[in-house]
C-alpha cells in the first residue's frame, strides 16, 4: 500500500517558496523607499493626490524596486554565500533556483515598467528603469567591486524614489523633487559605511573594496561624521526654498543633531555595537524625516 502524503507538506513547501521570493525583493528596503515615493507625490501637489497615479505609481515602483533587489541577489549570490550577513539568503541556500530567480526578476521589471508606462506616464517609467539599471548593473555588478567610492556614486540610483513620486503625479521634473534626491544621496554613505564597519571582515574576505577595507576604520568613521554634517545642511534645503516650514525645520534639526551625535560617538567613543547603532539610527532618521515633510506639508 502506498504511503499517504501528509496534508501539510505541500502547503509548507509553498509557504517556504513564497517567503524566499519575497525575501529576494528586500521588502523592508522597498517599504522605506515607497514612503519617500509617497512623500514625493504629496509634496508635488497642493491638495490630494489622484488615486490612479497614486496606486499605480506605488505598485509600479515597488515592482521595479523588487526586481532590482532580486537582480542584486542574483549578481551577488557567490559572494553572499561567503558572508555572515548574507549566507542564508534564498539563492546561496538553494531555496530558489537561479533560472527561477531570473524569471522572477525579469517578470517584476517588465510588469512594473508596463504599469508605469501605460497607466502613470512614460517619464516615470524610464526614470524608474534607469534607477533599476543603475542599482543592479552599474552599482552591484561594477562599482561595488571597482572602487571604495561605490556607495557614493551608486547611491544616486537609490536616491531617486522621491523624484519618481513627483513625476508620477506631475509628469515633469522640478527642482524641489531633486532636493529630496539630494537628501537621500547625502544620507546613503554614512548609513551604509556604518554597516560596512560592522561587516568589514566579511567584505575583506570576498575582496569587496568597501571604504573600511581599503582606507581603514578610523578614516571611515571620519567620513561618516563629516557626511552627517553635510546631511544636516542638505536637510535644511526644503526650508530654504520655501517647500517646508517650521514643523519640518524643528524636527529635521533634532534628527540631524541626533545623527551627528551618533557619528561623534562612533568616531570618538566607540563601544561594541556602536556602528550598528549608527546604522539603525540612520534608518529611523530617514523615515522620520520624510514623515515630517508630509506632516509639515498638510499642516
Amino acid at each position: 500500500m502506498a504511503k499517504s502524503i501528509p496534508l501539510g507538506a505541500p502547503q509548507a513547501s509553498l509557504k517556504l517558496n513564497w517567503r524566499a521570493y519575497l525575501e529576494m525583493t528586500k521588502p523592508k528596503v522597498v517599504a522605506l523607499m515607497l514612503l519617500t515615493v509617497l512623500v514625493g507625490m504629496c509634496l508635488a501637489l497642493p491638495g490630494a493626490v489622484p488615486l490612479q497615479p497614486l496606486l499605480a505609481g506605488l505598485v509600479g515602483v515597488a515592482m521595479m524596486a523588487g526586481a532590482a533587489a532580486a537582480m542584486n541577489h542574483l549578481i551577488d549570490r557567490r559572494i553572499d554565500a561567503q558572508m555572515a550577513r548574507t549566507y542564508n539568503r534564498p539563492l546561496p541556500k538553494g531555496k530558489v533556483p537561479v533560472s527561477h530567480a531570473i524569471a522572477f526578476a525579469g517578470g517584476l521589471a517588465v510588469g512594473g515598467f508596463a504599469l508605469l508606462y501605460l497607466v502613470v506616464n512614460a517619464l516615470t517609467a524610464w526614470l524608474t528603469l534607469a534607477s533599476l539599471l543603475g542599482y543592479a548593473l552599474v552599482y552591484t555588478a561594477y562599482l561595488k567591486r571597482a572602487t571604495p567610492q561605490n556607495i557614493v556614486i551608486g547611491g544616486l540610483a537609490g536616491a531617486m524614489p522621491p523624484l519618481l513620486g513627483w513625476t508620477s503625479v506631475t509628469n515633469e521634473f522640478h527642482g524641489h523633487g531633486l532636493l529630496l534626491v539630494i537628501i537621500i544621496f547625502t544620507w546613503t554613505p554614512p548609513h551604509f559605511w556604518a554597516l560596512a564597519i560592522h561587516r568589514r571582515a566579511d567584505y575583506a574576505k570576498v575582496d569587496i573594496p568597501m571604504l573600511p577595507v581599503t582606507h581603514g576604520v578610523e578614516f571611515t568613521k571620519t567620513c561618516i561624521f563629516l557626511y552627517t554634517l553635510l546631511l544636516a545642511v542638505a536637510c535644511l534645503l526644503p526650508v530654504l526654498v520655501g517647500m517646508s516650514g517650521v514643523i519640518y525645520l524643528v524636527g529635521s534639526t533634532l534628527l540631524s543633531l541626533g545623527f551627528i551625535y551618533k557619528a561623534w560617538q562612533l568616531k570618538y567613543h566607540e563601544q561594541a555595537g556602536t556602528a550598528m547603532g549608527v546604522f539603525r539610527f540612520s534608518i529611523y532618521h530617514l523615515m522620520l524625516l520624510f514623515i515630517l515633510l508630509l506632516v509639515d506639508h498638510y499642516l
